[in-house]
């Protein structure tokens, strides 16, 4: 009797376990795995820091001393987010420039990133200290700047090469009609070249030599 009651047992084990295993193959085929974009992931890695022009500023004194710093924000939201602070050297707690960026995948070879301003940017001057901040900062208040998309493509490890398309990216400053931005991003360094042309395509602001070169501060 006693071996009976062995053998139903394990024969009860037995049933229990193979419904367990049918019940996640049936899960995992429901629930595919998503692969990690490992090109997203680098352009993210190289363009998260703290980066300044100081070095070329000294070589050529017609270029200025600007610090760039872009931080992560929103990790637990859907994609990747950095929050972008620009500002001379000498005037960090004034900075001229505050973005958003959205970085995501355009296509099979093209990554891009979106560009968003957002209200009361003042409020936020400093606050890369502390990037949990920004989740008092609601996603349908941003505002995207629509035509100035940087388009970018790999073209060695952990180095990216991109642009705006055309003249899509609008501006009003000095007198402009449209911005063309074109950057160079690695490991080490950045290259940003934003120039503004009116609508004679002749360039109002801007450097014509070439662009601004950042160096990554290692903190």
């Amino acid at each position: 009797m006693l071996i009976t009651n062995l053998i139903d047992m394990k024969n009860v084990v037995f049933l229990l376990a193979l419904i367990l295993l049918i019940g996640c193959k049936n899960k995992a085929a429901e629930e595919p795995l998503v692969e990690m974009d490992t090109d997203l992931e680098e352009l993210f890695a190289v363009m998260t820091g703290n980066f300044n022009s100081s070095r070329q500023a000294r070589a050529d004194t017609t270029y200025f001393d600007i610090n760039l710093r872009m931080t992560p924000i929103w990790s637990e939201r859907e994609g990747h987010w950095l929050y972008v602070e620009q500002a001379l050297s000498d005037s960090l707690e004034k900075p001229y420039r505050q973005r958003i960026y959205k970085l995501s995948r355009e296509n099979d070879s093209i990554l891009r990133s979106d560009i968003f301003t957002f209200p009361n940017a003042s409020l936020w001057i400093g606050k890369w200290e502390t990037p949990e901040f920004f989740d008092r900062l609601l996603l349908e208040t941003i505002v995207p700047r629509s035509g100035c998309e940087v388009f970018l493509k790999k073209t060695g490890e952990n180095t990216f090469v991109g642009k705006t398309n055309d003249k899509n990216c609008p501006s009003d400053l000095r007198g402009a009609k449209y911005t063309i931005s074109e950057v160079e991003i690695s490991e080490r360094r950045m290259i940003a070249w934003d120039r503004g042309f009116n609508e004679n395509d002749s360039l109002v602001w801007g450097p014509s030599k070439g662009g601004y070169i950042f160096d990554k501060i290692q903190e």
